[in-house]
């Protein structure tokens, strides 16, 4: 206490003199005003090192006493930096998306036509070995962070094309996260072309979203009962891609009051596809899945019998599928701005680009800048997920961001290609389409 009382005392001291010297007027007369400062500077710096001093041997007295509380570990760092792994993935899906699918969107948007090669070319990428464990065929590498990558660039090169790419994917790393033992040894094998007649993999689909109004991911209206034989399953499935090609669908339905998956596979009994072109993911060829007195086995119900800490998440399950429409958001609306920049700084109108009329230029750069608020939330929800933590806010968050915020960009994209941007001869009204799907699904898609 000396210490800091003396300290103390030394501040105010410093300070009552410096300014009875700065106020006198041989002072002001010869300029010896900074000389002044300087000394108050220096005995306000010693008098606060004083008083810290003290108060720390204070503070350890008191602590001194078996009383000693270690500091908390700082929370884990949220790096952005991807590692060479994840490079190298999104440098060939980039590639891919460049040289694969850009060039088919176009006509495949207008003809609501899957391009016939584009899932077996896909399966070069080895998306779906990702995930499936080693003694499977696969690499064992489960990483919500790099499916996003993946999906942003993939949606890059076509949201539509990049949903039915995706859809098998999400089928594995459901399985791979949540099947037990049964489940993922009857059916892991099978998408890495091991199990089947010809050795290629199978296609598959996941089946959540609804036709009633105000479609609600929690309050499912496709049921699942019990009998002797195992479930059997009742209900009617929109948006389900593929056409009805897809060798096994993942089916979600209310059983015993909680929101379950379960594997069927597509040649079951009861299981009829209608195709049904929406106004966007029309490439995808998405349709209705219907569902009546479909019968299934013991082993039909998605990670039965698995312990704890391995049961299916309904919830995480959800959030994962609305990451990964976000992540796709994102990557469309990265293609938008990639494409506007040059278009308006080469458009020219009253004898300059229309880049320089400021409504251009903010509303460009606001495109940026919402992109990178996109990125950051996904990213950052991703990451958490990624290293097993709560992720339900961030998912959210960053769900209804992405909501909003790409289909602002969706319009802008329209809007700043003036008339040609209502047509065909632009992509982005395929883009404004597409984008529109963000705030109507639920479901469909896993990270």
């Amino acid at each position: 206490m000396a210490n800091t009382s003396f300290g103390m005392k030394l501040q105010g001291l410093g300070l009552g003199l410096a300014s009875r010297f700065a106020a006198h007027p041989i002072v002001q007369k010869y300029g010896l005003t900074k000389p002044a400062e300087k000394f108050a500077y220096l005995a306000t710096k010693k008098g606060f090192q004083l008083v810290q001093k003290g108060l720390a041997k204070k503070s350890l007295g008191k602590n001194n006493k078996n009383n000693i509380k270690a500091l908390p570990s700082p929370p884990p760092l949220f790096d952005l930096t991807l590692s060479d792994e994840q490079q190298m993935i999104r440098d060939s899906v980039k590639a891919y998306a460049q040289n694969n699918i850009r060039p088919l969107a176009s006509v495949a948007d207008e003809q609501a036509k899957l391009p016939e090669n584009l899932l077996p070319s896909s399966q070069d990428l080895g998306l779906n070995y990702f995930s499936i464990p080693e003694h499977l065929g696969g690499a064992g590498q489960c990483s919500p962070m790099t499916s996003v990558l993946v999906a942003e660039d993939l949606a890059w090169g076509d949201f539509s094309l990049a949903f039915a790419i995706l859809a098998s994917t999400s089928v594995v790393n459901s399985i791979s996260r949540w099947g037990n033992k049964t489940q993922q040894a009857l059916w892991l094998p099978k998408f890495c072309g091991e199990d089947t007649l010809n050795n290629t993999p199978i296609n598959a689909a996941i089946a959540v979203q609804e036709l009633h109004p105000l479609f609600n991911s929690a309050l499912l209206q496709t049921h699942a009962k019990n009998n002797k034989k195992g479930y059997l399953l009742n209900g009617t499935k929109s948006l389900v891609p593929l056409a009805g090609t897809a060798d096994l669908y993942l089916v979600a339905a209310q059983f015993k009051g909680k929101n379950e998956l379960f594997l069927i596979p597509a040649k079951t009994k009861g299981v009829t596809f209608k195709a049904s072109p929406a106004m966007g993911l029309r490439s995808a060829e998405v349709g209705t899945l219907q569902l009546e007195k479909v019968q299934l086995d013991k082993d039909a119900l998605l990670g039965n019998g698995n312990v704890p800490h391995k049961q299916f998440n309904y919830r995480q399950f959800i959030d994962s599928s609305h990451l990964t429409w976000c992540a796709m958001a994102i990557g469309c609306c990265q293609a938008a701005l990639d494409y506007l920049i040059p278009y308006v700084n080469e458009r020219h109108a009253f004898g300059e680009p229309i880049s320089h009329r400021q409504s251009v230029a903010f509303m460009i750069a606001n495109m940026k800048i919402e992109i990178e608020s996109m990125r950051l939330l996904v990213w950052k929800a991703a990451s958490r997920f990624e290293r097993g933590e709560e992720f339900h806010r961030d998912a959210f968050l960053a769900h209804h961001l992405c909501m909003d915020k790409s289909m602002e960009i969706g319009t802008n994209a329209v809007q700043l290609l003036g008339g040609h941007g209502f047509t065909k001869e632009h992509p982005a009204e395929r883009w404004y389409r597409d984008l529109r799907v963000l705030s109507v699904i639920n479901g469909g898609l896993q990270l």
